[in-house]
């Protein structure tokens, strides 16, 4: 029997961090070694995961893969975790700026590393339809709405932007609108417009868990894979145990 794929939990106090742990806690194959997050945690030790904060993430027992939903003040010191341990990494933080972003392309050349702004199947699906759409549509108005909770900080959304440039990339112009109300999950509007006619492709997620399922099947299938930036369709899709 193959040992468990040991994993970190970067972010591990976000609404994200805290699914993914739960989550993991009755996935088969997957060992939770440490959880992080940004301040010291009050108790080290929560259902036999070791905590530690973000001070003392080079501290955190060895790892297979880490799992990466936080903010990107701390991405930088994880990528460089990952790098100097050999260990792969999933992230779905948003906000990166385009020298993290360049970071994380260059890590690939050593360590194999997945980020994507949405972990749903369902929102790869919209993603392959925007494109399909924006190609068959020249000249049509491309807007996308998208709405999550107050907590949320930035806009637009990284699924937003992800769903944006797949229509850009067919020609499209999308322009943006945000809202931030309550307890939203997530929802995604793209909608082509022209005269007397309008199509609508939505995406409504009602519970994060989704997410973070997500996340953690991919996380399975990254480790120990051959060092390169891979994408959410290669290793989430048809056979996948999660849904949307």
């Amino acid at each position: 029997m193959s040992p468990p794929v040991r994993v970190l939990v970067h972010g591990a106090s976000g609404r994200m961090g805290q699914a993914v742990l739960r989550l993991a806690a009755s996935c088969d194959g997957l060992a939770v070694v440490a959880a992080v997050s940004g301040s010291a945690p009050r108790q080290r030790v929560i259902g036999g995961v070791p905590y530690f904060g973000a001070a003392e993430l080079g501290g955190a027992p060895p790892f297979d893969v880490a799992i990466d939903f936080s903010l990107p003040a701390g991405f930088d010191a994880l990528l460089a975790l990952c790098e100097r341990r050999g260990a792969a990494l999933v992230s779905g933080t948003t906000g990166l700026s385009e020298a993290q972003n360049a970071a994380l392309d260059a890590a690939a050349g050593r360590i194999p590393v997945l980020w994507a702004s949405n972990f749903s199947l369902g929102v790869a699906v919209l993603q392959d339809l925007v494109a399909r759409a924006a190609a068959m549509l020249p000249g049509w108005d491309c807007d996308i709405v998208e709405s999550h909770h107050t907590r949320k900080l930035d806009a637009p959304s990284g699924t937003a932007l992800t769903l944006g440039a797949a229509a850009q990339g067919q020609g499209a112009s999308p322009r943006y609108a945000s809202i931030r109300a309550g307890d939203i999950v997530g929802e995604h509007l793209v909608q082509f417009t022209t005269r007397g006619e309008r199509i609508e492709l939505v995406h409504r997620a009602g519970d994060r868990d989704i997410f973070a399922a997500g996340a953690l099947h991919v996380a399975a299938r990254l480790a120990g894979r051959a060092p390169r930036r891979y994408g959410i369709a290669e290793l989430l899709g048809a056979g996948a145990t999660t849904s949307a």
